[in-house]
């Protein structure tokens, strides 16, 4: 984490990584207002939208050869570096089908192939992180257990902390902010 003088933290780093199938959708606005009004103190934060760095479809590798993947390049050496660099991922991902949009998904099968890479050490540097979900829906919050589960079950499985999920509920662009109990719970969201 660089040279630090004695006692200092290093500042956190926030990667949003927004999965939306639209732009400045539900699930984005509702996580740009948590992070205005909720991010600690010197915390760097960086944004990606997942469909404007598109990867293929992620290949299993595992059993051909010695099993390694190759280096990553292009948009998946992008989304690598940027994985690695966070102290904090933010899956900005509304509920489709109970579940992650494709393109965050995607994103996190190619971290099997992450794991593989030679040199990259992928699981060491994400051990100790944070993973944080912020979700627009338009049902009821139980239908949102499955996205949940997958971002804290891959929190454990990674070593790494779970923040927690703030759920917003919207259909049509902006409504999330309507919904005054999600915009309570953004203003203090990152805080806890």
């Amino acid at each position: 984490m660089g040279d630090q003088p004695p006692g200092a933290e290093a500042p956190r780093r926030f990667l949003f990584l927004d999965a939306s199938a639209r732009p400045d959708g539900n699930s984005a606005r509702l996580a740009r207002l948590a992070a205005e009004s909720s991010l600690p103190a010197g915390a760097e934060q960086h944004w990606l939208r997942l469909d404007e760095h598109p990867l293929p479809p992620f290949r299993d590798l595992r059993h051909t050869g010695d099993g390694t993947y190759p280096e990553p390049a292009g948009h998946e050496r992008t989304l690598l570096d940027a994985t690695l660099a966070a102290t904090d991922l933010v899956f900005v991902a509304p509920l489709y089908w109970y579940a992650l949009p494709t393109s965050a998904k995607l994103y996190l099968d190619y971290w099997s192939a992450w794991f593989r890479v030679p040199g990259v050490e992928f699981r060491e540097g994400m051990r100790g992180g944070t993973i944080w979900g912020v979700t627009a829906l338009a049902t009821d919050d139980s239908n949102a257990e499955p996205l949940i589960g997958t971002l804290r079950l891959t929190a454990d499985y990674m070593g790494m902390r779970w923040g927690g999920v703030l759920l917003g509920h919207g259909t049509r662009p902006g409504d999330v902010l309507g919904d005054e109990r999600a915009v309570i719970a953004a203003k203090s969201f990152f805080a806890g």
